[in-house]
């Protein structure tokens, strides 16, 4: 492997983005070795989905782009970021708020901790944020 692999995206904060950013990282993670049909790729589908749909609902017309970022490291970890530019963070909703939505960041977290991995939130200089995903490489390809 190389040192190490990026990729980046930028969307418009649209529905038909959500889309978009997973048919990339798909593409993104295929040629960097993982296949598209296996279980990883569908936790980090879903991952990828759930933080784009976030980006686009949450936002409310305060950033008018998002970024889904890509970076597989040389010490084999695997970051996927999604960075918005509203400033608020993401907050767990109480669970009579989630019948309908608001569970997208528990489903993130899950399928990030059921892969050795984990969430975090950093702001940006700019004042958004960037959702980040990481997880071992060597884990995800298994």
């Amino acid at each position: 492997m190389a040192d190490h692999h990026e990729s980046s995206l930028t969307l418009p904060s649209a529905p038909a983005s959500v889309l978009l950013a997973r048919r990339h990282t798909l593409s993104v993670l295929a040629e960097w070795g993982l296949p598209g049909d296996s279980d990883t790729a569908d936790s980090i589908r879903l991952i990828v989905s759930e933080l784009a749909t976030n980006a686009v609902q949450h936002t409310l017309g305060q950033s008018p782009t998002f970024t889904i970022e890509l970076r597989l490291d040389r010490d084999e970890v695997l970051r996927v970021g999604v960075t918005d530019s509203h400033p608020r963070r993401p907050r767990r909703l109480p669970a009579a708020v989630q019948q309908d939505n608001g569970r997208g960041m528990a489903i993130i977290r899950y399928l990030a901790a059921e892969a050795g991995g984990r969430l975090s939130v950093v702001p940006t200089a700019a004042g958004g944020k960037t959702v980040w995903i990481t997880m071992p490489w060597k884990v995800t390809v298994c």
